[in-house]
């Protein structure tokens, strides 16, 4: 089920900081018109380390509550703790949720074997619920080797991987090593249409935050090879694509967020702070290419 366009959701946050639940609704509703297939909830994109557990378990529960079923959602549940990580996902389970999207223990530099008894841990905690690997090097400091996510494709409700490295070497090797219902997601949007029309089966997506009905046009083109369609619809949100990162992610998208009337505010808790004035102009040429107007 974990295919197409899944959107890594921002957390809207009122000045004060505190989480805007108006704001939250809006944006899930927003995806339930514009034919996302599903919500990743608290992952890297929704500022996940700097929100207390606590309000993650009520941001997850208003969000299950709105969505009804209608549309697929995940939750975030890493943790560079194993045993941190195994208390979350047994609060979690609780949730009418779809699955886990388990990151990498970041930071702590685990070897490959640490990282298997860790996910396995975590798989085990989730009781029948699936998980997703969550592979991003470039934030972690720790890599998942293809040969470590083939050893845990065997545990039988780690289902798949959002792999962030945007390297169509990794996936080619991803694909032979792995069993052929694994599920592989792109998790760098730059090189998602080619993911795709490689063999990838969707995104977890930070321009989905901005751009939600082209993503999912995108995911349906390329997963169904149609390599001209995917390539035509992909090239006008290759801007986005890039100067959504111009500073740290989700610093540009919930500024563009904001522009477009979404979310009341482009809040983040400390230590990330709102985009800078110089990088506004950027964002506003990345929007205007992909046919949105602020």
């Amino acid at each position: 089920m974990f295919k197409g366009s899944w959107v890594a959701l921002v957390t809207p946050m009122l000045d004060s900081g505190e989480i805007d639940y108006h704001s939250l609704a809006r944006l899930v509703d927003f995806h339930l018109q514009n034919g996302t297939d599903g919500l990743v909830i608290m992952g890297t994109t929704g500022e996940a380390a700097t929100i207390s557990f606590a309000e993650q378990l009520k941001v997850m529960s208003a969000v299950c509550e709105q969505v009804q079923g209608k549309i697929g959602v995940i939750a975030g549940n890493g943790a560079n703790a194993t045993a941190e990580a195994v208390e979350r996902t047994k609060a979690l389970a609780r949730l009418p949720i779809d699955g886990f999207l388990t990151v990498t223990p970041f930071y702590n530099k685990p070897m490959q074997k640490g990282m298997v008894l860790h996910f396995n841990a975590v798989a085990a905690a989730a009781g029948d619920k699936p998980v997703l690997l969550y592979n991003v090097p470039g934030r972690t400091g720790v890599d998942l080797l293809p040969e470590t996510v083939a050893e845990l494709s065997k545990t039988v409700n780690i289902v798949g991987i959002k792999e962030a490295t945007g390297s169509m070497q990794r996936l080619a090797e991803l694909k032979q090593l792995c069993p052929t219902g694994f599920t592989l997601l792109s998790g760098d949007d730059a090189s998602a249409c080619d993911f795709m029309l490689q063999g990838g089966h969707g995104v977890i997506s930070v321009t989905a935050n901005i751009a939600p009905a082209a993503m999912a046009k995108l995911c349906q083109f390329a997963m169904a090879g149609e390599e001209a369609s995917a390539r035509a619809t992909d090239a006008p949100l290759q801007a986005l694509h890039h100067d959504l990162f111009i500073e740290a992610n989700p610093i540009p998208a919930k500024w563009a967020l904001k522009k477009m009337g979404l979310i009341a505010s482009d809040t983040m808790r400390l230590p990330l702070t709102p985009l800078e004035p110089i990088h506004a102009a950027v964002i506003e040429q990345a929007l205007a290419k992909a046919g949105i107007s602020v």
